[in-house]
């Protein structure tokens, strides 16, 4: 389902529903980043989605990574709560979500890397190379504070 993430943009539209998401932010042993490109939006994006009823946030982080990855993870903390009320994400069937995005830190256990209906490429990415890559601010506000922080950020 195609969508559009509004920050801090007077002109977008009013939220209507708020729907706990997960994002899982995972570094292999030479420190790469595992990046998502997002069939959705082409853009690049921590793995992660929505939390589906009769799973906990950690069984889901684990799910959607390896529904979007192929990977196999295990959570092991929380980088951070997300749920800034001026971050809406606004989809073609009028549905427009406040954020609420509750991002795990998680380690690789196995699996293999592969693309999705999620995913149209999967990789590790060099800290240093986020930079040049197409992300949304509010997924790259995610990274750095995986990248960063020792406390999970919440905001």
């Amino acid at each position: 389902m195609p969508k559009t993430d509004y920050l801090n943009d007077p002109t977008a539209p009013q939220a209507n529903s708020l729907v706990v998401a997960v994002t899982v932010f995972v570094q292999d042993e030479q420190g790469r980043v595992l990046l998502i490109r997002r069939s959705d939006n082409s853009l690049w994006a921590l793995p992660g989605g929505a939390q589906d009823v009769g799973e906990s946030t950690a069984q889901a982080a684990v799910r959607e990574v390896d529904e979007e990855t192929g990977l196999q993870v295990e959570p092991t903390g929380i980088s951070g709560i997300y749920s800034d009320p001026a971050h809406v994400i606004a989809y073609d069937n009028g549905e427009v979500r406040q954020e609420f995005s509750i991002c795990l830190r998680a380690r690789l256990v196995g699996g293999r890397i592969r693309t999705s209906s999620e995913s149209t490429e999967v990789k590790w990415v060099e800290p240093a190379s986020l930079q040049a890559l197409p992300i949304h601010p509010s997924m790259l506000l995610r990274i750095m504070h995986g990248l960063e922080r020792d406390a999970p950020y919440l905001g």
